[in-house]
């Protein structure tokens, strides 16, 4: 995936990589902390870098919903969203409503060329939502 992206292979690129596949949604501690299951010497920057790099290649994508620090996802390139329990922060992807990409269409757009519709649901997972208040 790295040199299909134009990247140089290096031990923390695919210890990130790898990391963001296992962890969905994952924020960057939870990315640091598994990459430090293998290699213990990687700095907080060196995971920083390699998130923002593997984002400008197309390999991760980053959401942040309202709310929320910076997630990281590895299911990129097919325009879905993600629901977002508003109690305890779990976040569930959401397969496109309509059609293909954008997959929605503006009421105006004001002359852009939509090629992507971000959409965050909101509400309360299954477990928070049979839990006693």
């Amino acid at each position: 995936m790295l040199r299909g992206a134009d990247l140089r292979v290096t031990r923390p690129r695919v210890a990130v990589l790898g990391a963001v596949h296992a962890l969905p949604h994952a924020d960057t501690d939870a990315i640091i902390g598994a990459v430090r299951v293998d290699d213990a010497d990687v700095s907080h920057q060196a995971v920083y870098d390699v998130l923002r790099a593997l984002t400008a290649a197309g390999l991760v994508r980053r959401i942040q919903p309202s709310g929320s620090v910076a997630r990281y996802e590895a299911r990129v390139g097919d325009n879905h969203h993600h629901i977002v329990c508003r109690s305890c922060g779990a976040i569930a992807d959401v397969d496109c409503a309509v059609g293909e990409v954008p997959c929605l269409t503006a009421a105006d757009d004001h002359g852009f060329v939509i090629d992507e519709a971000e959409v965050i649901y909101w509400g309360r997972c299954p477990d928070c939502s049979t839990a006693r208040p």
